[in-house]
């Protein structure tokens, strides 16, 4: 009897040591690193493009601050509507990044004068896979969505990066209850 008791109470201490330990790396899988690349800025002119990627990081940065998953930053920018495959996978190669984000920050332009700009923007995002698959994109029009007619640009463009990640985010948790599979 003594021997029983022995061996079933060290079986189930084994057991609960392998459960514990896979739950451990089941914990630190969980942990994404997604790469973001430069907005491309629309229209193209360079005194805009540095405030633009200031705020851009800013919003992305204050909205990875409370979640588990890693942001790392390319000084790159890629064409938004011209992506090469190749061209993302190599960089999450090189970055060990498990997605790859590609931005753009269009806009508004009001008035009759060439540089009349609105603080109105459309904050839109590609999200890709580290085999450079497109899994999925959004926008965020902060007119239509907000409908913020006064206050800055930089917190437009902040309003938009947000509620652009919060839409891919909300697509990838329809992606993952669809498919099933994990992402």
């Amino acid at each position: 009897m003594r021997k029983i008791i022995f061996f079933t109470a060290v079986s189930s201490f084994l057991l609960i040591g392998i459960i514990s330990v896979k739950a451990q790396k089941n914990a630190d899988h969980k942990v994404k690193k997604i790469l973001y690349f430069n907005p491309e800025v629309e229209p193209d002119i360079e005194e805009i493009k540095e405030p633009t990627n200031h705020a851009f990081f800013s919003a992305v940065s204050d909205n990875f601050s409370g979640r588990r998953n890693t942001m790392l930053r390319a000084e790159v920018q890629i064409p938004f509507d011209s992506i090469e495959k190749q061209t993302i996978t190599d960089y999450c190669v090189n970055n060990d990044a498990d997605f790859a984000i590609v931005p753009k920050v269009r806009y508004f332009k009001v008035g009759i004068g060439k540089y009349v700009f609105s603080n109105q923007v459309v904050v839109s995002m590609k999200l890709f896979d580290a085999g450079g698959n497109l899994v999925t994109e959004t926008d965020y029009d902060t007119y239509r969505k907000n409908m913020r007619l006064l206050g800055s640009t930089e917190n437009s463009i902040k309003i938009g990066t947000d509620g652009a990640i919060k839409g891919i985010l909300k697509k990838l948790r329809k992606l993952k209850h669809s498919e099933g599979a994990e992402l």
